[in-house]
C-alpha cells in the first residue's frame, strides 16, 4: 500500500473515534465506536487460552473491523437499527474497504462475509464478545443513561449468541449478574 492511500484511509476511519455510541463510559461521556471496537479486541485478545483451536488473530481483527462503515454511516443502535440501516452500513463497508489494496480489501471482504454468515466458530466468538462488551459498558455507565427498555435488554441482549459456548455462556451470565445487582440497587434508592 503506498503511503498517501495509507493514510487517506486512515483519515477515514478516524471517524470512528468522533462517532459516539449510545453508551456511556464510567466517567459520564459518550463512548465512542473506536473504543469500543478496541476493548472488544482485548476481550478477544485476552480469552485465547479458552480457544486454543480457534485463530484469535481472526477474532482480533473482526473485532477491530466489525464497525468500519460506522466511521461513515455512524453509529445505530442495535434495539433501532432497520434492514435499511444494515444494507447502509454494508455498501459504506464496501465502499470503504474499495479504497484498499487488492489483497486486503480481499482479505477484509473475507472477513465480513465471514462475520455476516455466522457460520464459523471465530464469527461466533466475536459476536457473543461484541454482544457482552455492549452490556459491560451499560453495566460500567450510570444508570441514569439508561433508556427504559434497557433494563430488560441488558438482562437479555446477546444471550443467543452467547449459547454457542459454555465460556461466553458462563461470561454472559455474570454480566447478567452485574446488571441484576445495578438495577436492584437503583430500585432500593427510588
Amino acid at each position: 500500500m503506498n503511503t498517501r492511500q495509507y493514510i487517506e484511509f486512515l483519515n477515514i476511519i478516524e471517524k470512528l473515534k468522533c462517532n459516539t455510541r449510545h453508551s456511556w463510559t464510567s466517567n459520564g461521556r459518550c463512548e465512542s465506536v473506536a473504543e469500543h471496537s478496541w476493548r472488544l479486541a482485548v476481550m478477544a485478545m485476552l480469552c485465547a487460552d479458552e480457544y486454543p483451536e480457534l485463530d484469535i488473530n481472526r477474532v482480533i481483527k473482526m473485532c477491530l473491523i466489525h464497525d468500519f462503515g460506522e466511521a461513515i454511516t455512524g453509529d445505530i443502535p442495535s434495539f433501532i437499527k432497520t434492514d435499511e440501516n444494515e444494507s447502509d452500513e454494508e455498501k459504506a463497508i464496501g465502499d470503504l474497504i474499495s479504497l484498499l489494496p487488492v489483497d486486503i480489501n480481499k482479505e477484509l471482504s473475507d472477513l465480513f462475509a465471514e462475520m455476516k454468515s455466522m457460520v464459523s466458530d471465530e464469527a461466533k466468538l466475536y459476536k457473543a464478545l461484541d454482544n457482552i462488551e455492549a452490556l459491560i459498558s451499560h453495566n460500567e455507565a450510570d444508570i441514569s443513561t439508561w433508556l427504559p427498555s434497557e433494563y430488560e435488554l441488558n438482562l437479555t441482549y446477546g444471550q443467543k449468541n452467547s449459547e454457542w459456548s459454555d465460556w461466553t455462556m458462563e461470561l454472559r451470565e455474570e454480566v447478567r449478574k452485574d446488571t441484576v445487582q445495578k438495577i436492584n440497587i437503583k430500585e432500593k434508592t427510588v
